[in-house]
Protein backbone atom coordinates (compact mmCIF):
# COMPACT_ATOMS: atom_id res chain seq x y z
CA UNK A 1 0.00 0.00 0.00
CA UNK A 2 1.11 3.56 -0.59
CA UNK A 3 2.28 5.72 2.52
CA UNK A 4 4.20 8.68 3.40
CA UNK A 5 7.77 7.71 5.14
CA UNK A 6 10.14 9.61 7.17
CA UNK A 7 13.38 8.30 6.34
CA UNK A 8 15.90 10.74 7.47
CA UNK A 9 14.92 13.82 10.45
CA UNK A 10 15.19 16.82 8.04
CA UNK A 11 14.89 15.34 4.28
CA UNK A 12 11.38 15.44 2.61
CA UNK A 13 8.26 12.83 3.65
CA UNK A 14 8.88 10.03 1.14
CA UNK A 15 5.86 7.94 -0.90
CA UNK A 16 7.00 4.47 -0.77
CA UNK A 17 5.21 1.02 -0.80
CA UNK A 18 5.18 -0.72 2.65
CA UNK A 19 3.17 -3.67 3.49
CA UNK A 20 0.87 -4.75 6.73
CA UNK A 21 0.83 -7.34 8.36
CA UNK A 22 -2.56 -9.31 9.15
CA UNK A 23 -4.67 -8.58 12.28
CA UNK A 24 -3.70 -10.47 15.46
CA UNK A 25 -5.02 -10.45 19.13
CA UNK A 26 -7.11 -7.23 19.72
CA UNK A 27 -5.78 -5.52 16.57
CA UNK A 28 -8.23 -3.61 14.37
CA UNK A 29 -7.06 -3.07 10.55
CA UNK A 30 -8.74 0.97 9.46
CA UNK A 31 -9.05 1.70 5.68
CA UNK A 32 -7.70 5.24 6.32
CA UNK A 33 -10.32 8.32 5.20
CA UNK A 34 -8.28 11.43 6.12
CA UNK A 35 -5.56 12.10 7.81
CA UNK A 36 -4.65 15.64 9.01
CA UNK A 37 -1.64 17.66 9.13
CA UNK A 38 -0.83 18.30 12.42
CA UNK A 39 2.22 20.52 13.64
CA UNK A 40 3.73 17.93 16.12
CA UNK A 41 5.10 15.53 13.30
CA UNK A 42 6.48 18.90 11.99
CA UNK A 43 8.68 18.70 14.76
CA UNK A 44 9.48 15.11 14.71
CA UNK A 45 10.49 15.82 10.85
CA UNK A 46 12.74 18.59 11.73
CA UNK A 47 14.13 17.73 14.86
CA UNK A 48 15.91 14.21 16.43
CA UNK A 49 13.82 13.03 19.23
CA UNK A 50 15.60 9.57 19.07
CA UNK A 51 13.17 7.72 17.07
CA UNK A 52 14.20 5.06 14.64
CA UNK A 53 13.80 5.73 10.88
CA UNK A 54 12.26 4.65 8.58
CA UNK A 55 8.84 6.24 10.77
CA UNK A 56 5.32 6.12 9.41
CA UNK A 57 4.09 9.51 10.95
CA UNK A 58 0.62 10.88 10.60
CA UNK A 59 -1.59 10.65 14.13
CA UNK A 60 -4.68 12.30 13.26
CA UNK A 61 -7.06 9.53 11.33
CA UNK A 62 -10.24 8.91 10.35
CA UNK A 63 -11.29 6.09 8.25
CA UNK A 64 -13.93 2.79 8.39
CA UNK A 65 -13.30 -0.96 10.15
CA UNK A 66 -12.44 -3.24 7.57
CA UNK A 67 -10.96 -6.67 9.49
CA UNK A 68 -10.60 -7.27 13.27
CA UNK A 69 -7.95 -9.80 15.26
CA UNK A 70 -9.99 -12.45 17.01
CA UNK A 71 -9.62 -10.81 20.62
CA UNK A 72 -11.19 -7.25 19.65
CA UNK A 73 -14.13 -6.44 21.69
CA UNK A 74 -14.97 -2.78 21.14
CA UNK A 75 -14.82 -2.50 17.37
CA UNK A 76 -16.80 -4.16 14.21
CA UNK A 77 -16.17 -3.87 10.22
CA UNK A 78 -18.02 -1.02 9.19
CA UNK A 79 -17.54 1.07 11.78
CA UNK A 80 -16.43 5.03 11.81
CA UNK A 81 -13.40 5.52 13.65
CA UNK A 82 -11.26 7.96 14.90
CA UNK A 83 -7.49 7.26 15.88
CA UNK A 84 -6.03 8.17 19.27
CA UNK A 85 -2.52 8.66 20.09
CA UNK A 86 -3.11 8.37 23.83
CA UNK A 87 -1.92 4.80 24.14
CA UNK A 88 -2.62 3.04 27.15
CA UNK A 89 -3.46 -0.60 29.17
CA UNK A 90 -6.51 0.04 30.76
CA UNK A 91 -5.05 -1.67 34.15
CA UNK A 92 -2.51 0.33 35.60
CA UNK A 93 -2.75 2.69 38.79
CA UNK A 94 -3.37 5.35 36.14
CA UNK A 95 -5.77 4.40 33.56
CA UNK A 96 -7.97 2.76 36.44
CA UNK A 97 -7.74 6.14 38.42
CA UNK A 98 -9.39 7.42 35.36
CA UNK A 99 -6.06 8.94 33.81
CA UNK A 100 -5.02 7.13 30.53
CA UNK A 101 -3.04 10.24 29.28
CA UNK A 102 -0.81 8.72 32.15
CA UNK A 103 -0.57 5.19 31.55
CA UNK A 104 1.93 3.51 32.92
CA UNK A 105 2.55 0.58 30.55
CA UNK A 106 2.10 2.26 26.81
CA UNK A 107 3.65 -0.79 25.13
CA UNK A 108 0.75 -3.38 26.17
CA UNK A 109 -1.08 -1.60 22.39
CA UNK A 110 2.13 -2.31 20.37
CA UNK A 111 3.85 -6.07 19.12
CA UNK A 112 6.10 -7.19 21.21
CA UNK A 113 9.28 -7.91 20.03
CA UNK A 114 9.15 -12.04 19.11
CA UNK A 115 6.09 -11.02 17.16
CA UNK A 116 6.20 -9.36 13.23
CA UNK A 117 6.91 -6.22 12.78
CA UNK A 118 2.92 -4.07 11.98
CA UNK A 119 4.57 -2.05 9.12
CA UNK A 120 7.79 -3.22 6.69
CA UNK A 121 9.59 -1.71 3.63
CA UNK A 122 11.31 -4.36 1.49
CA UNK A 123 10.92 -6.82 4.51
CA UNK A 124 12.37 -4.19 7.09
CA UNK A 125 10.83 -2.69 10.02
CA UNK A 126 9.20 0.65 9.46
CA UNK A 127 8.28 2.60 12.85
CA UNK A 128 4.98 3.10 13.62
CA UNK A 129 4.45 6.81 15.23
CA UNK A 130 2.64 7.10 18.01
CA UNK A 131 0.79 3.49 17.15
CA UNK A 132 -1.05 4.93 14.77
CA UNK A 133 1.10 5.79 11.33
CA UNK A 134 -2.00 7.28 9.68
CA UNK A 135 -0.26 8.62 6.49
CA UNK A 136 -0.73 6.21 4.57
CA UNK A 137 -4.09 3.88 2.92
CA UNK A 138 -4.57 1.67 5.75
CA UNK A 139 -3.47 1.57 9.13
CA UNK A 140 -3.27 -1.77 11.66
CA UNK A 141 -4.15 -0.51 15.19
CA UNK A 142 -4.48 -1.79 18.34
CA UNK A 143 -8.11 -1.03 19.57
CA UNK A 144 -7.29 1.15 22.26
CA UNK A 145 -6.26 3.70 19.60
CA UNK A 146 -9.29 3.76 17.77
CA UNK A 147 -13.23 5.05 19.07
CA UNK A 148 -16.22 4.94 16.88
CA UNK A 149 -18.29 7.90 15.99
CA UNK A 150 -21.36 8.73 14.72
CA UNK A 151 -20.72 7.79 11.04
CA UNK A 152 -23.04 10.81 9.77
CA UNK A 153 -19.63 12.90 10.75
CA UNK A 154 -17.37 13.85 7.58
CA UNK A 155 -14.04 12.20 7.41
CA UNK A 156 -12.15 15.29 7.11
CA UNK A 157 -13.58 16.68 10.13
CA UNK A 158 -13.80 13.85 12.13
CA UNK A 159 -9.67 13.06 11.45
CA UNK A 160 -9.26 16.45 13.53
CA UNK A 161 -10.74 15.10 16.92
CA UNK A 162 -8.02 12.71 17.54
CA UNK A 163 -5.27 15.22 18.48
CA UNK A 164 -5.76 18.83 17.80
CA UNK A 165 -9.59 19.25 18.96
CA UNK A 166 -9.04 17.48 22.25
CA UNK A 167 -5.30 18.25 22.66
CA UNK A 168 -6.49 22.18 22.47
CA UNK A 169 -10.24 22.18 24.01
CA UNK A 170 -9.23 19.35 26.31
CA UNK A 171 -6.47 21.35 28.05
CA UNK A 172 -9.01 24.45 28.64
CA UNK A 173 -11.76 21.60 29.90
CA UNK A 174 -10.35 18.99 31.73
CA UNK A 175 -6.77 20.51 32.15
CA UNK A 176 -7.93 23.68 33.25
CA UNK A 177 -11.30 23.27 34.21
CA UNK A 178 -11.88 26.66 33.09
CA UNK A 179 -14.86 27.83 34.66
CA UNK A 180 -17.66 30.74 34.02
CA UNK A 181 -16.27 33.56 34.20
CA UNK A 182 -12.75 32.91 34.58
CA UNK A 183 -10.44 34.95 32.19
CA UNK A 184 -7.76 32.86 29.45
CA UNK A 185 -4.96 34.00 26.95
CA UNK A 186 -3.93 31.40 24.14
CA UNK A 187 -0.90 31.65 22.52
CA UNK A 188 -1.02 30.37 19.07
CA UNK A 189 -4.27 30.06 16.70
CA UNK A 190 -2.94 27.41 15.13
CA UNK A 191 -5.25 23.95 15.19
CA UNK A 192 -4.87 23.10 19.13
CA UNK A 193 -5.15 27.44 19.65
CA UNK A 194 -8.18 27.26 18.07
CA UNK A 195 -9.78 24.74 19.88
CA UNK A 196 -8.13 25.69 23.24
CA UNK A 197 -10.09 28.86 22.19
CA UNK A 198 -13.47 27.37 21.67
CA UNK A 199 -12.94 24.95 24.46
CA UNK A 200 -12.78 28.02 27.02
CA UNK A 201 -15.87 29.92 25.43
CA UNK A 202 -17.99 26.88 25.85
CA UNK A 203 -16.90 26.50 29.04
CA UNK A 204 -17.70 30.33 29.95
CA UNK A 205 -15.02 31.91 30.39
CA UNK A 206 -15.27 36.07 30.41
CA UNK A 207 -12.85 36.74 28.59
CA UNK A 208 -11.17 34.64 26.22
CA UNK A 209 -7.80 36.52 24.15
CA UNK A 210 -6.29 34.96 21.66
CA UNK A 211 -2.46 35.84 20.71
CA UNK A 212 -0.97 35.17 17.13
CA UNK A 213 1.24 37.20 14.72
CA UNK A 214 -0.56 36.52 11.98
CA UNK A 215 -3.80 39.15 11.25
CA UNK A 216 -5.70 36.51 9.60
CA UNK A 217 -5.23 33.35 12.86
CA UNK A 218 -6.62 36.01 14.71
CA UNK A 219 -9.47 37.12 12.33
CA UNK A 220 -9.94 33.08 12.43
CA UNK A 221 -9.73 32.71 16.50
CA UNK A 222 -12.68 34.95 16.96
CA UNK A 223 -15.48 32.62 14.89
CA UNK A 224 -13.66 30.24 17.57
CA UNK A 225 -15.29 32.41 20.59
CA UNK A 226 -12.31 34.52 21.45
CA UNK A 227 -13.21 38.05 22.59
CA UNK A 228 -10.32 39.75 22.37
CA UNK A 229 -7.07 39.48 20.07
CA UNK A 230 -3.63 40.40 20.35
CA UNK A 231 -0.69 40.80 18.01
CA UNK A 232 2.30 41.39 19.95
CA UNK A 233 4.20 42.25 17.06
CA UNK A 234 2.19 45.50 17.11
CA UNK A 235 1.08 45.92 20.99
CA UNK A 236 2.82 44.85 24.26
CA UNK A 237 1.65 42.01 25.27
CA UNK A 238 1.87 42.45 29.02
CA UNK A 239 0.19 46.02 29.39
CA UNK A 240 -2.38 44.53 26.72
CA UNK A 241 -3.68 41.53 28.88
CA UNK A 242 -4.04 44.05 32.13
CA UNK A 243 -5.65 46.48 30.03
CA UNK A 244 -8.63 43.85 28.68
CA UNK A 245 -8.76 42.23 32.14
CA UNK A 246 -8.57 44.79 34.68
CA UNK A 247 -6.06 42.58 36.77
CA UNK A 248 -2.65 41.91 36.30
CA UNK A 249 -2.95 39.12 34.16
CA UNK A 250 -5.13 36.06 33.02
CA UNK A 251 -6.45 33.59 35.03
CA UNK A 252 -5.40 30.55 32.51
CA UNK A 253 -2.64 31.38 29.87
CA UNK A 254 -2.09 28.45 27.59
CA UNK A 255 0.87 28.21 25.07
CA UNK A 256 0.49 26.15 22.63
CA UNK A 257 3.26 26.42 20.07
CA UNK A 258 5.92 24.91 22.23
CA UNK A 259 8.60 27.55 22.07
CA UNK A 260 10.60 29.01 24.95
CA UNK A 261 9.80 32.63 24.35
CA UNK A 262 6.09 31.99 24.15
CA UNK A 263 6.71 29.96 27.17
CA UNK A 264 7.84 32.56 29.13
CA UNK A 265 5.64 34.70 28.01
CA UNK A 266 2.78 32.51 29.30
CA UNK A 267 4.09 32.34 32.59
CA UNK A 268 4.32 36.97 32.55
CA UNK A 269 1.10 37.26 31.40
CA UNK A 270 -0.45 34.38 34.41
CA UNK A 271 -2.17 36.79 37.45
CA UNK A 272 -1.35 36.31 40.94
CA UNK A 273 -2.53 32.36 41.66
CA UNK A 274 -3.49 31.61 38.11
CA UNK A 275 -1.59 29.05 35.86
CA UNK A 276 0.35 28.64 32.78
CA UNK A 277 -0.55 25.47 30.52
CA UNK A 278 2.37 24.61 28.66
CA UNK A 279 0.63 22.20 25.23
CA UNK A 280 2.88 22.74 22.23
CA UNK A 281 5.29 20.51 21.89
CA UNK A 282 8.69 21.54 22.51
CA UNK A 283 12.33 20.77 21.37
CA UNK A 284 14.35 18.37 22.88
CA UNK A 285 17.09 20.43 24.74
CA UNK A 286 14.45 23.57 25.62
CA UNK A 287 14.70 24.68 29.10
CA UNK A 288 12.01 27.21 30.96
CA UNK A 289 13.26 29.48 33.59
CA UNK A 290 10.78 30.04 36.24
CA UNK A 291 11.98 32.93 39.00
CA UNK A 292 11.16 31.64 42.54
CA UNK A 293 10.36 34.94 44.28
CA UNK A 294 8.43 36.63 41.39
CA UNK A 295 6.67 34.15 39.75
CA UNK A 296 6.40 31.48 42.67
CA UNK A 297 6.59 33.00 46.29
CA UNK A 298 4.85 35.94 45.64
CA UNK A 299 2.81 35.01 41.82
CA UNK A 300 1.96 32.15 43.47
CA UNK A 301 1.65 30.60 39.87
CA UNK A 302 1.59 27.51 38.78
CA UNK A 303 3.16 26.25 35.62
CA UNK A 304 1.30 22.72 34.51
CA UNK A 305 2.41 20.14 31.91
CA UNK A 306 -0.72 19.33 29.46
CA UNK A 307 -0.60 16.19 27.52
CA UNK A 308 -3.39 15.66 24.89
CA UNK A 309 -5.60 17.91 27.11
CA UNK A 310 -5.83 14.90 29.73
CA UNK A 311 -8.47 13.35 27.47
CA UNK A 312 -10.95 10.39 28.60
CA UNK A 313 -11.13 9.77 24.55
CA UNK A 314 -13.90 7.16 25.04
CA UNK A 315 -15.73 10.01 26.34
CA UNK A 316 -14.28 12.95 24.76
CA UNK A 317 -13.85 12.29 21.20
CA UNK A 318 -17.83 11.09 20.33
CA UNK A 319 -18.65 14.20 22.82
CA UNK A 320 -17.02 16.53 20.46
CA UNK A 321 -18.78 15.00 17.57
CA UNK A 322 -21.94 15.41 19.13
CA UNK A 323 -21.42 18.90 20.06
CA UNK A 324 -20.39 19.51 15.85
CA UNK A 325 -23.64 17.70 14.70
CA UNK A 326 -25.52 20.33 17.19
CA UNK A 327 -23.94 23.22 15.74
CA UNK A 328 -22.12 23.92 19.25
CA UNK A 329 -18.74 23.11 18.25
CA UNK A 330 -16.76 24.08 15.50
CA UNK A 331 -14.54 22.13 13.36
CA UNK A 332 -15.68 23.09 9.42
CA UNK A 333 -13.66 26.39 9.94
CA UNK A 334 -10.22 24.38 11.01
CA UNK A 335 -10.25 22.57 7.64
CA UNK A 336 -8.13 25.10 5.65
CA UNK A 337 -7.75 22.83 2.42
CA UNK A 338 -8.05 18.86 1.53
CA UNK A 339 -4.54 17.10 -0.40
CA UNK A 340 -3.57 14.40 -1.39
CA UNK A 341 -1.18 11.87 -0.29
CA UNK A 342 1.56 13.55 -2.51
CA UNK A 343 0.95 16.67 -1.88
CA UNK A 344 1.85 16.28 2.11
CA UNK A 345 5.29 17.94 1.33
CA UNK A 346 3.74 21.22 0.44
CA UNK A 347 0.87 20.95 3.10
CA UNK A 348 3.62 21.15 6.01
CA UNK A 349 5.28 23.65 3.78
CA UNK A 350 2.29 25.97 4.08
CA UNK A 351 2.08 24.72 7.81
CA UNK A 352 4.90 25.91 8.94
CA UNK A 353 4.78 29.27 7.38
CA UNK A 354 1.52 29.62 9.18
CA UNK A 355 -0.75 30.17 6.12
CA UNK A 356 -3.28 27.23 7.30
CA UNK A 357 -5.00 25.95 10.47
CA UNK A 358 -4.91 22.47 9.04
CA UNK A 359 -4.56 20.47 5.78
CA UNK A 360 -6.39 17.23 6.08
CA UNK A 361 -4.91 14.11 3.77
CA UNK A 362 -8.37 12.64 2.34
CA UNK A 363 -7.84 9.56 0.66
CA UNK A 364 -10.51 8.28 -2.33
Amino acid sequence: MKAALLTRIGDPIEIAEVELAEPIGREVLVTVKASGLCHSDLHIVENDYGFPMPALLGHEISGIVTAVGPDVSTLSVGDHVVGSLISHCGVCKQCLSGAPYRCEDTATVQRTPDQPPRITRDGQPVLQLADLGGFAEQALVHENNLVSINKSVPFDRAALLGCGVITGAGAAINSARVRVGDTVAVIGCGGVGLNTVQGAALSGARRVIAIDLQPSKLELAKKFGATDVINPSEENLVERIREITGEPGVDHAFEVIGLTQTAQQAIDITTVGGTAYMVGMQKPEAKIEIEGMTDLLYGQKTVMGVFMGSTLALRDIPMYADLYQQGRFNLDDLVSRQIRLEDINEGYAELKQGQVARSVIVFD
